[in-house]
């Protein structure tokens, strides 16, 4: 199984982030205004005039292999909650094998999976009499491997998400956590009536329409 991200919902535009922004002299909103829009923008980022963008979101239900979820932790600037092998036993037995892999080492991670998951069902059974049920699911999750996948919910304010595409949508970064990053930037970019075209234009300097 692939990895998948999907949008859950937004909230706030580029019109969100510059009022904030002008709470400071006025709020209104007039012609002039909102001409000025692009270069406020540009000129709030460019030089550190960050908080407003923390005023405006973007919510995302992502289902990852466990070694991009920990790129996704690692982000504590965003707001992430995911199912739990701990309290609940993983019954989906999903994985995830790379694409850019030769076919027979493919062939070998799907057995090596489909083996550490019949593990991990055993010996959360087997477990239980000794350990009593949650700690024989705890510790029966060391037969998972690293790209065993879980699902997480994931929030950004749009300070955090510019974070997050500077380090993950990199050429430097993990190929799966790049192609999460780019989908969830392919996402926001396709929100009917482009809400955020003025923040993703001048503060990611991506215009790139996916």
């Amino acid at each position: 199984m692939q990895n998948k991200v999907e949008l859950l919902g937004y909230y706030g535009s580029d019109q969100i982030i510059a009022q904030s922004a002008w709470t400071s002299t006025s709020r209104e909103l007039n012609e002039d205004k909102l001409k000025r829009i692009p270069a406020l923008i540009d000129m709030l980022w460019n030089n550190g005039h960050e908080t407003p963008f923390e005023k405006a979101q973007v919510h995302f239900l992502v289902t990852t292999d466990v070694a991009t979820h920990i790129h996704l932790l690692k982000h504590r600037i965003s707001s992430l909650n995911a199912e739990s092998a701990r309290y609940k036993e993983l019954k989906e037995d999903n994985f995830y094998v790379p694409i850019d892999w030769d076919l027979g080492s493919q062939e070998k991670l799907i057995s090596f999976s489909e083996l550490s998951n019949k593990l991990y069902h055993e010996h959360v059974e087997k477990l239980t009499p000794t350990l009593g049920r949650k700690r024989a699911k705890e510790s029966a999750r060391f037969f998972k491997a690293y790209n065993s996948q879980i699902t997480a919910d994931v929030m950004f304010n749009m300070r955090s998400f510019a974070n997050f595409l500077k380090l993950r949508a990199s050429e430097h970064a993990q190929v799966e956590v790049r192609e999460l990053a780019i989908d969830m930037l392919k996402l926001v970019q396709q929100i009917p009536g482009n809400p955020f075209q003025e923040t993703l234009k001048h503060i990611y300097q991506w215009d790139t329409q996916f």
